[in-house]
């Protein structure tokens, strides 16, 4: 196959793993698929599979998180794995080519954010006060396949054509102090992330609940895993669903006409606490 046809088939996967902006959080972006893909295309599967897999637990925590953008994996994976296929090379050398690319198409991506994204958003902004509800979708496609799709899907097949040497050469040229500077971002964006949802979501009815899964993450040492088992059960038990499965109660299909309901029994029942009436 032609390095310009592999080029193509490159950018056009790199497109497809950006089609969650058409088609829903569909994890194509994950590089378990892109590098599978990707294999596929240079023709060798199970070494795509096997990078795929060390990348996917490289990438593992990348996800947006409020207003946090991490690295560009799509990019990242699928060049990685291509470089590293076509220089027979084994899957260290894939994730040390995935990681500074992700990095550095993630600078790219923040500017398409920045310059191209906004025209759409604004030409959204003005067919939804005329009431065009077409327009603001079809402003919608246009903006994500402008500003993401094809800029990605251009960055991956031009840098596969350029080869691995001018990538390299190319990271080479940027200051050891600004690939530590964005590696040291790439850390602190998820938290700040959190730190933006926090301040919509937080009050004093639930800050309790971040104060505990705070203590047991730090205190205790207890992984994400099991806050987040802590907080599933502490969530069945709030809710009361425990109570209802222990007691039995009859289903709305076997249960006869529904008595009037009484929030004083109610109350007493769950303890003092009337869990339809309470917020959390």
């Amino acid at each position: 196959m032609s390095p310009i046809i592999t080029a193509i088939l490159l950018a056009l996967t790199a497109m497809l793993a950006n089609g969650e902006y058409f088609l829903g959080s569909s994890m194509l972006s994950r590089p378990l698929v892109t590098c599978t893909i990707a294999g596929i295309i240079m023709g060798n599967v199970h070494a795509g599979i096997v990078m795929g897999a060390t990348l996917e637990l490289a990438f593992i925590g990348s996800f947006s998180i409020g207003a946090s953008i991490p690295p560009e994996i799509i990019s990242g994976s699928i060049l990685g794995t291509a470089f590293a296929i076509g220089a027979g090379k084994s899957t260290a050398v894939a994730l040390t080519l995935g990681i500074p690319i992700a990095s550095l198409v993630l600078i790219i991506k923040n500017l398409c954010f920045i310059f191209i994204l906004p025209f759409f958003v604004h030409k959204a902004d003005q067919y939804a006060a005329e009431g065009d509800d077409k327009g603001v979708g079809r402003m919608n496609l246009l903006g994500g396949f402008f500003s993401v799709n094809l800029p990605i899907g251009l960055i991956v097949g031009i840098s596969y054509v350029l080869g691995s040497p001018m990538i390299k050469a190319f990271l080479g040229i940027i200051p050891k102090f600004v690939i530590n500077g964005l590696g040291i971002a790439t850390g602190l964006l998820p938290a700040y992330g959190f730190a933006l949802l926090l301040k919509l979501m937080i009050n004093k009815r639930n800050v309790v609940f971040f104060v505990l899964g705070f203590a047991l993450a730090v205190y205790l040492k207890v992984p994400v895993t099991g806050v987040a088992i802590f907080g599933g059960c502490l969530a069945l038990i709030l809710t009361g669903y425990a109570a209802f499965k222990a007691h039995g109660e009859p289903t709305a299909a076997t249960a006869g006409p529904a008595p009037e309901r009484n929030s004083t029994n109610s109350s007493d029942k769950n303890g003092g606490i009337d869990y339809e009436d309470e917020e959390f």
